[in-house]
């Protein structure tokens, strides 16, 4: 995944901004082919849900990481024609994008303006209300925080998500503390990675009272490792 690293390098989060603001738009083709693991592990969560026999209120879902939007929290915005989704990314230009996939394209309308709740800012920051969603949303975000984040992170997702809803995530497949890559993909992408590895990171969902429904190790050619993705309820 990267150099090994140790500990966490000074002023992660804003080198890590600086970083996907720069590469954006590389980042965002280079990830196409990762779209059909986005879209089926999220169509797996979605049907778990079980929306067309939902009742008593609109669902709300929340995204950590959306990137530009695509595929996911377009997904999201489509599985429902009430929902409200909260997306939120630490990069500015992403989000920017975000904006004009979902909401300035020709075929959009002022519901998704409604629905869609686009927040820039570090994840672990964020505060919202206990039991506020019904599914929660990480991909390829998680292992950006540092393993000790990851692990708050864990228990306030528990928090934030309703009885019986579900989380879905992918998470590196081997124990990684930390993992830094210079010029990734471009000369302005430093980049930084964080795991606890697939037994641990599945321990720790469980002690904040996850129940692993699916975990499935995938191992993705061009990013140079492999993944693994969870669907968990709580």
């Amino acid at each position: 995944m990267g150099s090994e690293t140790a500990g966490v390098p000074e002023g992660l989060k804003e080198r890590l901004k600086a970083s996907y603001d720069a590469i954006a738009p590389v980042y965002n083709k280079w990830t196409i082919p990762h779209y059909a693991y986005r879209t089926q592990y999220l169509e797996m969560a979605l049907q778990r849900l079980n929306l067309a026999d939902r009742s008593g209120g609109d669902p709300a879902f929340l995204e950590l990481g959306c990137g530009c939007g695509l595929p996911a929290t377009q997904m999201l915005l489509q599985a429902h024609p009430s929902a409200r989704v909260v997306a939120n990314d630490l990069s500015e230009t992403q989000l920017a994008l975000a904006r004009e996939n979902l909401i300035q394209t020709p075929n959009s309308d002022d519901q998704i303006a409604r629905r869609l709740e686009l927040v820039q800012g570090d994840m672990s920051a964020l505060e919202f209300q206990d039991a506020s969603f019904d599914l929660v949303v990480a991909l390829f975000s998680f292992i950006h925080l540092p393993r000790v984040e990851q692990e708050a992170l864990f228990q306030r997702v528990s928090r934030w998500l309703r009885p019986g809803g579900f989380f879905l995530a992918n998470f590196s497949r081997d124990d990684t503390e930390s993992a830094v890559i210079e010029k990734w993909l471009d000369e302005k992408g430093w980049m930084y990675w964080s795991g606890w590895g697939q037994q641990k990171t599945l321990d720790k969902l469980r002690e904040v009272g996850f129940e692993i429904e699916v975990a499935e190790v995938v191992d993705e050619k061009n990013a140079h490792t492999a993944f693994v993705w969870v669907i968990a309820k709580l």
